[in-house]
């Protein structure tokens, strides 16, 4: 099996949703290298493992 077949691929706003956050902050990750960008021209997608991995990594920064 190749690395990364097992990605979890959302639309950008079920990314949002799941990130509890507004869609141009999902855009904004992307853009700045914080979340990796899948799909295809007009059609973005995102990991949920990796959203998941960054909101417990904000988490555990607002705690400080």
């Amino acid at each position: 099996m190749t690395p990364g077949a097992n990605r979890r691929l959302v639309p950008t706003k079920v990314a949002a949703l799941a990130a509890s956050v507004k869609i141009e902050t999902i855009r904004k990750w992307a853009s700045r290298g914080k979340l990796t960008r899948y799909g295809t021209p007009g059609r973005a997608q995102y990991d949920l493992d990796e959203i998941s991995a960054l909101i417990s990594l904000r988490d555990k920064d607002s705690e400080r």
